[in-house]
């Protein structure tokens, strides 16, 4: 029920954009399995539609923080309006639809004795393209209409957790991307607090 609901939210603020290639994104993401995956294997809600719930907890963060800054900045509400938060935050883990593998694993209980328990794999091997990068060529793959700033934004979501191992020129194009586009800041952060802060796991607080 409460994954039904959620999901009858997610499509409705999709739809509302009024974009060019939305429900080709519906259907696709549908077929890869996005509203039943996890977010993650084993960190923040690690359990079917946590992905879902992510990226309707990632909108709710985005538009609190650009309605907060925009205090500051008003003009923000025009550079990132409300379409763009949308599609940026909704769809920055697309990515992640078609990765996911249910298997059983073994682990320990409380008294140290062995059972099987339900959990995740990850299977890279559909389309393997990275993370963010990912996410904006399926969306271009089935025609959406984007922003320059909303293609920034999806690419970047992850900002340093995404650049460990790769070249000075893409921190750079991070960098830049970060000056010229506040959507990426305000995405990057409504991401953060959605899995470090609504997502935490209680037994984490103990």
């Amino acid at each position: 029920m409460k994954n039904d609901l959620q999901k009858q939210e997610f499509i409705q603020l999709l739809k509302s954009t009024k974009r060019d290639g939305i429900e080709e994104v519906i259907e696709e993401i549908e077929e890869l399995g996005f509203f039943d995956a996890p977010a993650s294997a084993k960190h923040h809600l690690n359990y079917d539609g946590g992905l879902l719930e992510h990226s309707l907890n990632v909108y709710k963060c985005s538009l609190k923080v650009r309605d907060m800054m925009a205090e500051f900045q008003p003009e923000l509400k025009e550079e990132c309006p409300d379409d763009s938060i949308i599609i940026s935050s909704l769809l920055h883990d697309v990515c992640k639809s078609d990765i996911y593998k249910k298997v059983v694993k073994r682990q320990k209980d409380q008294n140290g004795v062995w059972q099987d328990v339900p959990g995740f794999d990850l299977d890279y091997s559909n389309f393997p393209l990275g993370h963010g990068e990912k996410s904006v060529i399926m969306l271009l793959r089935c025609g959406l209409a984007m922003s320059d700033y909303e293609i920034m934004a999806i690419r970047w979501h992850m900002t340093a957790w995404d650049l460990p191992f790769q070249s000075a020129e893409l921190k750079a194009c991070l960098n830049t991307a970060r000056d010229l586009c506040p959507l990426c800041a305000i995405i990057q952060a409504g991401d953060t607090l959605a899995a470090n802060i609504l997502e935490r796991k209680v037994e984490e607080l103990d």
